[in-house]
């Protein structure tokens, strides 16, 4: 029985996809490679975050999530994420819109543009189980990719 991993996403089957791989026996993260290269502009206001895709998607358990988080030296390099960390949920998996694929949004915080090569690693997923409370009725299902809760 399948817990929880990481799939090449449709579209990236024959582009050299690394699966993520913990860097040692007690980190938390699993390092992610970009999918292809990508310019990240020098931030401005109305800047919109540019999206890195990974031409990945990850599956876990009904009750868990997993976290695009920035690497530590992230922000040293300009990285700054857009939504702080990521949160994504088990039934983004495989959805019809975009099968699941995950990206990371970046704003550049630093003097010039920051050119992410393709195989460079550019953030971290981390799984975790969740909790929900007593009389949770959730019943809706997903039916859309990136930002389709969005209300």
């Amino acid at each position: 029985m399948r817990h929880r991993g990481f799939e090449i996403a449709k579209g990236y089957e024959e582009k050299g996809i690394h699966l993520p791989k913990r860097s040692t026996a007690l980190a938390s993260g699993y390092d992610v490679e970009a999918a292809e290269d990508i310019i990240i502009p020098v931030y401005q206001p109305g800047i919109k975050p540019t999206l890195i895709p990974t031409g990945l998607k990850a599956y876990c358990e009904d009750d868990e999530f997993y976290m695009l988080v920035n690497r530590s030296s992230g922000p040293k390099k300009g990285f700054l994420m857009a939504n702080s960390i990521g949160i994504i949920d088990a039934d983004y998996y495989g959805n019809e819109t975009n099968d699941g694929h995950f990206y990371f949004q970046y704003f550049n915080c630093s003097d010039k543009e920051i050119e992410v090569k393709k195989g460079d690693v550019i953030g971290q997923v981390i799984f975790q189980k969740y909790l929900i409370i007593d009389n949770d009725e959730a019943k809706g299902k997903r039916t859309g990719g990136f930002g389709s809760t969005d209300k």
